[in-house]
């Protein structure tokens, strides 16, 4: 490299320097306070998927489906609230990991970060215990509701799904 070519590389590197960082005299400067970020325009709809049917005492796994129609990627974090039938609980593990549940453990309330691009799918899964002695049949009552302060349509943030208890 040339001592002109190495010179005219030096002050570029000292210039961008310079405006990067600012002049060495000048003191560290409070950094702006961030303006509250706007909730973005996406559509979450609740999507109904019944769970598989299992026997009196046996196990079954809620999905509650949650799609971002759009146009645009959530800017907020979302909860999924679910809302289990009489005749069942909820049992650990679920996920996400942070949901929690009601004393009675017929209720549940996830949270799913910001983030979730348009025309993508969230899923709490749920595992769902029957009582021991709920009679066979089709257990109705259950739902899942989503909330975001991004959602700009509520009226399809809610559904409701069906349990069915098999013969044992």
């Amino acid at each position: 490299m040339s001592t002109k070519t190495w010179y005219r590389a030096a002050t570029m590197v000292g210039a961008a320097t310079l405006l990067v960082g600012g002049p060495a005299w000048a003191g560290p400067q409070p950094a702006p306070h961030a303006a509250a970020v706007a909730p973005s325009n996406s559509d979450l709809e609740a999507v109904r998927i019944d769970p598989d049917p299992a026997p009196a005492g046996g196990l079954t796994e809620l999905h509650a489906h949650v799609a971002n129609l759009g146009p645009e990627t959530t800017g907020s974090t979302m909860t999924i609230t679910v809302v289990l039938p009489r005749g069942t609980a909820a049992e650990e593990p679920f996920y996400p990991d942070n949901c929690t549940e009601s004393e009675n453990h017929r209720r549940l309330r996830c949270t799913f970060p910001a983030g979730l691009k348009s025309q993508r799918t969230a899923t709490a899964i749920i595992p769902i215990r029957f009582d021991d002695d709920v009679e066979p049949g089709v257990l109705r009552g259950g739902s899942f509701t989503v909330q975001s302060p991004d959602d700009r349509n509520h009226a399809n943030n809610h559904t409701e799904f069906d349990l069915t208890v098999t013969a044992g």
